[in-house]
């Protein structure tokens, strides 16, 4: 009994099984016969989710391409930034270059000028130090010609005097002067009158004088007749007594003694003595060659 109950039961259950779908079926078609329009425009719906689905996509990628446009515009347009930037510092720094090298090659070109102006400055100053040089031993050699023309002029000149006066002293003492025995004994007692015996307190020189105040002979006429190197005799010159002191002329200058002669002199030493006239310590002096240590005070006039 009990395996026939189950049995019922299954065959029930495969009946509503088979009986189910086809009413369903059924269902269904007059479902269409009665919505026929409904049933045409449900496939419409059912095809626009795809369509729909396919939009999407492409919207959100125009919306991803107009975001990303901006930004791509901003990112070319901060690259053409950066290339400017850089390309212009580029620029500064060729120029900066060009005008380092331009500085160099100017203060290059002004130290070559300033050396070869110092060279041409450095070059004038020797050529001027050599001429100057040059001048100076031109003047020099000049200057020494000049006085060894003058050295052997004046020794020619005192030789050719000393010979003439050698002669004249020789034709002296071949020839003895016409005097009287009265000019011989006036000129002996002026002569003897001013001899002093106590000559460094007698004796004044120039200076003590206050000075030389009588003629002067020229330099050239002194130099060719007067002086240590023309050696003369007062014995045979003319000869005069002037306020008691003797004068004697010579080569056309009266010559006066305004000094006493030393007591320790010979008595005839203005006879037989060379003597000769200089110019020492702003005065005119007579010297005597025996004594040339002493010179005593004279007065020249014409």
């Amino acid at each position: 009994m009990k395996v026939i109950g189950i049995t019922s039961t299954a065959i029930l259950s495969l009946l509503l099984g088979i009986a189910a779908p086809v009413y369903a079926q059924q269902d269904q078609q007059g479902a269409k016969q009665d919505h026929p329009q409904q049933q045409h425009a449900q496939p419409q719906r059912e095809q626009q989710p795809p369509q729909h689905a396919q939009q999407q996509p492409q919207h959100a990628q125009q919306q991803q391409q107009q975001q990303h446009a901006p930004q791509q515009q901003r990112q070319n347009q901060s690259n053409q930034q950066q290339r400017a930037q850089q390309q212009q510092n580029q620029n500064n720094q060729q120029h900066a270059q060009q005008q380092q090298r331009q500085s160099q090659n100017n203060q290059q070109q002004h130290a070559q000028q300033q050396q070869h102006a110092q060279q041409q400055q450095h070059a004038q100053q020797q050529q001027r130090q050599n001429q100057n040089n040059q001048q100076q031993r031109a003047q020099q050699q000049q200057r020494q010609n000049q006085n060894t023309q003058q050295q052997r002029a004046q020794q020619q000149q005192r030789q050719n005097q000393n010979n003439q006066q050698q002669h004249a002293q020789q034709r002296r003492g071949n020839q003895q002067p016409q005097r009287t025995q009265e000019q011989q004994r006036v000129q002996q007692a002026a002569w003897q009158q001013h001899r002093s015996q106590r000559w460094d307190s007698d004796h004044r020189n120039w200076q003590q004088r206050g000075g030389y105040n009588g003629y002067r002979i020229p330099d050239d006429r002194f130099r060719g007749y007067f002086g240590q190197d023309h050696g003369f005799r007062i014995y045979g010159l003319p000869f005069l007594v002037v306020g008691g002191y003797p004068r004697f002329q010579y080569d056309g200058y009266w010559f006066s003694m305004v000094d006493p002669w030393p007591g320790y002199w010979a008595n005839d030493w203005y006879d037989t003595d060379d003597v000769y006239v200089t110019y020492v310590d702003n005065g005119y002096y007579l010297f005597d060659r025996r004594y040339p240590n002493v010179g005593i005070a004279i007065s020249i006039s014409m």
